[in-house]
């Protein structure tokens, strides 16, 4: 049995592997099965991703379960007889003011998504420190009704509470 030939472009393209073109040898796995000694191992690489790219999937992943929430959350028994009479649960009444103030909590975790990555670090890190513990308080308070609403709190608020961690750790570089 032959070894595959010694292929250069692979050893260049891993030269802190210091790999050569290596004497053929063979070992058998513990299958029985033959190993050539020139059989190349690799692994996956993990890219560290940016402080930015991680707050602002973390932002877009809380609003998915928020609207993942509130579309079950019209399931719940009696929810859509509610609306149809102009009630917003503990809000009251569905007026202006209370929609204009229920979507200005919820456009902010919406525009932190392009926020995080497009800020200067200083008032990103601000921002997210303050929203992040702001909405884990939030769903703290709100999601306490059903099961499901438990079930994305709980997810909720891991996710705002990594947004906070990640912030707080934001690394930091000497100034220049």
């Amino acid at each position: 049995m032959h070894a595959p030939p010694c292929n250069p472009a692979h050893v260049a393209a891993y030269p802190w592997r210091g790999l050569a073109c290596p004497l053929p040898t063979r070992r058998r796995l513990e299958g029985g099965d033959l190993l050539n000694s020139t059989t190349v191992r690799t692994v996956l690489d993990d890219v560290p991703v940016n402080v930015k790219m991680k707050l602002s999937a973390l932002w877009a992943s809380v609003m998915f379960c928020y609207i993942y929430a509130d579309y079950f959350g019209l399931y719940v028994p009696g929810k859509l007889q509610h609306m149809l009479e102009g009630r917003m649960g503990p809000l009251g009444a569905t007026t202006q003011g209370v929609l204009l103030g229920t979507s200005a909590v919820m456009a902010i975790p919406s525009v932190m998504i392009v926020l995080s990555l497009t800020l200067k670090p200083r008032l990103n890190r601000t921002l997210n420190l303050l929203f992040g513990a702001l909405y884990t308080a939030i769903i703290l308070v709100t999601m306490w009704e059903w099961a499901f609403y438990i079930f994305f709190g709980v997810i909720e608020v891991a996710l705002t509470a990594l947004v906070v961690w990640t912030a707080w750790r934001w690394p930091r570089r000497e100034a220049a």
